[in-house]
């Protein structure tokens, strides 16, 4: 009889979607400013990033300051203004683990936005990454959803 293995079959794929109340290019700008990204991170993972890092196009590196004081260097990976941007995090001067952070928007309607938040871990390598990577379920994604349609909303309605 063969020996018995387990299979483990991991989800390493999770993605959130919200319509907001916004136009694409105001969610956009609050998405590819990293000094920005702080105010809604429902991971609580951000501390700060330096002003002056708007994205404007794959192949761009911004950097970002983590809650536990670690740096780090994100490689912008895909960028459509107003429409997509990904990049993949990585240790300041070494090459990215392997996982992704997505956002895409799409118009909705008049003034709104379905705005689909993604995280790609199919290609980590790095062991240590791994039990973090397994944590980041749709419900993280939500709550950073959620804090930029507070913020965006609220930016929308004060343009009124």
């Amino acid at each position: 009889m063969p020996p018995v293995t387990e299979q483990i079959d991991e989800i390493r794929v999770v993605s959130a979607s919200r319509e907001i109340a916004a136009d694409p290019a105001d969610i956009f700008e609050l998405i590819a400013d990293p000094a920005q990204q702080p105010r809604w991170d429902g991971n609580d993972n951000l501390a700060e990033a330096p002003t002056g890092q708007r994205v404007r196009g794959v192949g761009e590196v911004f950097s970002m300051t983590l809650t536990n004081g670690a740096v780090r260097d994100n490689h912008v990976v895909e960028f459509a203004e107003s429409g997509r941007i990904a990049w993949r995090p990585s240790e300041p001067g070494k090459e990215p683990p392997g996982h992704l952070w997505r956002w895409e928007l799409a118009p909705a309607g008049e003034g709104r936005t379905l705005v689909t938040h993604t995280y790609d871990w199919t290609a980590l390598t790095d062991e240590k990454r791994l039990v973090r990577a397994r944590a980041t379920t749709a419900d993280k994604l939500s709550a950073s959803i959620e804090r930029l349609a507070e913020l965006a909303e609220r930016q929308a309605n004060s343009a009124e």
